[in-house]
Parts: C-alpha cells; sequence; structure tokens
C-alpha cells in the first residue's frame, strides 16, 4: 500500500527544504535596508507563513493539520491588522483560504486513514503539494514586490 511513497516524501521534503534554505538567504539579503514603519508587521503577515509553510511539508501528521488551521486563524488576524499593505484577493488566496485548505485537508486525512488508507495518503500528498506551490507562490510575490515596489519607495 505505501510502495512508492517514499520518492514522493524524499522529493517533496528535499525541495521544501531547498526552498527553506532560498527564503533565509532572500530574507537575508533584504535585511539590510532600512525597515521603514509598519514593515515587520507586514513580514509577519505574508514572509513568516511562507517559511511556516515549507516547514509543514517538512513535519506532516495530523496534529500539524489540526494546528495549521488554528495558525492560520492568526495569519488572518495578523493579515487583517496589519497597516504595512492592503492585501488584494490574490493575498487573502495564497495567504489564507488555500493554506487552510491545506491543513484541513491534513485534518480530514488523518481521520479517513483508517477507513481508506490510500485514499487519505493521496490527499496528504495532494496537500502537501499545495502547501509547497503555495510557498513557492508567495515567496516569489515577496522577492518580487520588495524589488519593486520597495526599489520605488526607496527612491
Amino acid at each position: 500500500m505505501t510502495s512508492g511513497w517514499e520518492n514522493f516524501y524524499v522529493i517533496v521534503g528535499s525541495a521544501a527544504g531547498a526552498l527553506i534554505g532560498l527564503q533565509f538567504v532572500v530574507m537575508t539579503l533584504i535585511a539590510t535596508r532600512p525597515m521603514g514603519a509598519g514593515r515587520s508587521e507586514g513580514a509577519d503577515a505574508f514572509a513568516t507563513p511562507t517559511i511556516v509553510h515549507f516547514g509543514t511539508v517538512l513535519l506532516l501528521s495530523a496534529v500539524v493539520g489540526l494546528l495549521g488551521i488554528f495558525y492560520q486563524v492568526v495569519v488572518i488576524r495578523r493579515m487583517r491588522k496589519q497597516g504595512a499593505y492592503k492585501p488584494v484577493l490574490e493575498d487573502w488566496l495564497f495567504h489564507a483560504l488555500l493554506p487552510l485548505v491545506a491543513y484541513g485537508t491534513f485534518a480530514v486525512s488523518a481521520w479517513f486513514f483508517v477507513v481508506h488508507p490510500v485514499d487519505a495518503m493521496f490527499a496528504v500528498a495532494a496537500a502537501a503539494l499545495l502547501l509547497l506551490f503555495i510557498g513557492i507562490h508567495n515567496a516569489w510575490d515577496a522577492v518580487t514586490y520588495h524589488i519593486f515596489v520597495g526599489k520605488y519607495e526607496r527612491d
């Protein structure tokens, strides 16, 4: 039943680990720039969740699914509270809704594993890939924002 899944998790886990490293490199490079008022709130709302998504792919479990749902509530509160940036529909989709769906899938998969283990493994794999793609999107989005929008704010 689990034949072949080890390769999937090795590949996805390795990709998540590499992307976490890349995110830290990018954050280190932009850390030397002067931080304006409200910038740390923006990082709490947009950059930190990206790292959490990549980390979740490395640490799959039912507990993470349940805690992920709780964490997404925290992220949504932070997004609403912060004043550094006004989130648009794409931000709400990739920083709030899709991660909530992924974490919910983890939690539900844990319950269905007893009855439908093969389907549950596919659901966990889909949720892990979703978080990986969300992390890739959010990391790219953050980098382009800091390069293009942040550049004009400095000039």
